[in-house]
C-alpha cells in the first residue's frame, strides 16, 4: 500500500467523497493514522467560521490527524459552479504549483494513509491554461478513480483511466459507485470496466448505503 492517494471522479456528483471518507474509515480500522485534503471547493455555505464545504468537514471529521479546517481546504469557494469559475468571482487565481505545495504540506505529516481529492473530474480547469491534473502531476501520488456506474460511464472511466496513464501517473485501483441510483446492466458495466480499466476493484458499492457501512465494502489490501 501507497501512503497516499490523489481521488478524481469520471464526473462532479460520482461520490468521490464518500468513497474517501469511507477510504479514511477502512484505513483507521486497520490501525493507521490518516489525514486528508481537498484543497478546492465550491459550493462552500457562510456560516460563523466561515465559508464551509460540507465534503471537506467529513474529510476533517473521518481524518486521524488533527487537521484546521484551512488545512482541508485552504480555498473555500461559494458559488455551486466549476471552480475556476467560482474563483474568478472572488478574485482568485487557482494555480496548480500553490495547490500541489499546499498538498504536500500534507503528505509531509507523513500519516500512514493519506488521500487528497479533486473537483470534478481529471480535466476540471484550474485556471486558463492548467486543470486540476497538473496539481495532481505534481503530488506524483497514485490516483484511485470513482465510477458511477450508469449509461455512459463506460466512456467516461475508459477516457478518464487514459488520460490519468497517459499524465505519467498510476491509476492504483477503482471504485464502482451508485450515486444516481441502480442501471438494470450495473453487474455488466462493473464487469467490463473490471477488465478495460485492468486495475484492482477496491468495492463494489450498493445504491444509498449509509456512509458508516461503506468502509466494509471497500478492500484497500488491493492498494
Amino acid at each position: 500500500m501507497n501512503g497516499a492517494y490523489f481521488i478524481t471522479g469520471t464526473d462532479t456528483g460520482v461520490g468521490k467523497t464518500s468513497v474517501a471518507v469511507a477510504l479514511l474509515q477502512a484505513a483507521e480500522k486497520r490501525g493507521l493514522s490518516t489525514a486528508a485534503a481537498k484543497p478546492v471547493a465550491a459550493g462552500c455555505e457562510a456560516g460563523a467560521d466561515g465559508l464551509r464545504n460540507d465534503d471537506a468537514l467529513l474529510l476533517q471529521q473521518a481524518s486521524t490527524t488533527a487537521l484546521s479546517y484551512e488545512q482541508i481546504n485552504p480555498f473555500a469557494l461559494q458559488p455551486a459552479i466549476a471552480p475556476h469559475f467560482a474563483a474568478a468571482r472572488d478574485n482568485l487565481q487557482l494555480d496548480a504549483k500553490d495547490l500541489a505545495s499546499h498538498c504536500q504540506s500534507i503528505l509531509d505529516l507523513k500519516a500512514d494513509f493519506t488521500v487528497i481529492e479533486g473537483a470534478g473530474g481529471w480535466r476540471v480547469p484550474l485556471n486558463n491554461s492548467e486543470t486540476f491534473a497538473d496539481m495532481a502531476k505534481r503530488l506524483k501520488v497514485p490516483v484511485i478513480l470513482v465510477v458511477d456506474i450508469k449509461l455512459g460511464c463506460l466512456n467516461h472511466a475508459l477516457l478518464s483511466a487514459e488520460a490519468i496513464r497517459a499524465d505519467g501517473l498510476q491509476l492504483a485501483a477503482w471504485v464502482a459507485n451508485q450515486a444516481t441510483g441502480s442501471d438494470e446492466c450495473h453487474d455488466e458495466m462493473v464487469a467490463d470496466l473490471e477488465h478495460r480499466l485492468a486495475c484492482p476493484l477496491l468495492g463494489n458499492l450498493p445504491h444509498c448505503l449509509d456512509q458508516a457501512e461503506l468502509a466494509s465494502h471497500l478492500d484497500i489490501d488491493l492498494l
